[in-house]
């Protein structure tokens, strides 16, 4: 059985991968069927080292349980751009990967990077199971049940959730949520041609009420990062982005 990696892929999804691998090109099927007598994924070695040229080796890395790999293991297909369950995914480059830093900075829940806030309620506190968003309602001066690295309200996942075909709340599913709400708002493109400018912020802040619109305020009347706080980190993260793929 080719296990857990191949995610269910239609035969639409069993293309070509177009990487800077030196070897022959190869479909997600045989980079993931790969026999291994080594107790990690299937495919787990090509995907480290076809990883590392992608800036991603230290996510497989860690170590962890074999879920733990598996998981890690998807995040690096996700980013690369294959398709599971049909949807293409959105490529993660280090201009996006900075972008979803940079709203995880204004939302609080970016933690120097560390995992756990993908596993963040609001209100700072956390939450276990990956499997589903928590649906977890919090009162910290008033109620939400806004969960994860971008705090998505329930309502909003399920509309993600349901136009990516996403099956759980891991952190690739949540970064490629993000990534359909950036371009739900018309801000994906335009970020794409211009970098973050006032204007993006502005379109990105319709849905993340910690970004600035462009009078310099909340469109939800909620407390915000400004602007030149949020530029200088987005440029600090994008030169870590960069810097790892060197």
């Amino acid at each position: 059985m080719i296990a857990p990696l191949l995610f269910n892929l239609p035969r639409s999804a069993l293309r070509r991968w177009r990487t800077t691998w030196a070897g022959p090109p190869c479909s997600v099927a045989l980079v993931l069927a790969l026999p291994l007598s080594t107790g990690q994924p299937p495919g787990f070695d090509l995907l480290k080292g076809i990883a590392g040229r992608e800036g991603h080796g230290q996510l497989l890395e860690d170590g962890g349980s074999s879920a733990a790999r598996s998981a890690r293991a998807k995040q690096v297909v996700l980013d690369q751009g294959f398709a599971p369950n049909g949807v293409t995914p959105y490529r993660i480059t280090p201009e996006r990967r900075a972008l979803l830093n940079t709203i995880r900075f204004a939302e609080g829940t970016w933690t120097n990077g560390r995992g756990d806030g993908y596993r963040m309620l609001f209100g700072g506190g956390q939450f276990q199971g990956l499997d589903r968003h928590p649906q977890q309602v919090v009162n910290r001066g008033y109620s939400s049940a806004a969960a994860g690295a971008y705090q998505f309200l329930p309502g909003t996942w399920e509309e993600a959730a349901r136009q990516r075909k996403l099956e759980d709340f891991q952190p690739a599913s949540q970064d490629q949520a993000a990534l359909y709400l950036m371009e739900k708002r018309g801000a994906l493109a335009r970020f794409d041609r211009h970098g973050l400018n006032p204007d993006v912020l502005a379109l990105l802040a319709q849905e993340w009420a910690s970004l600035p619109t462009l009078q310099g305020g909340s469109y939800y009347g909620q407390p915000v990062k400004g602007m030149e706080e949020l530029q200088r980190f987005y440029s600090t993260e994008l030169a870590r982005q960069r810097g790892a793929l060197v």
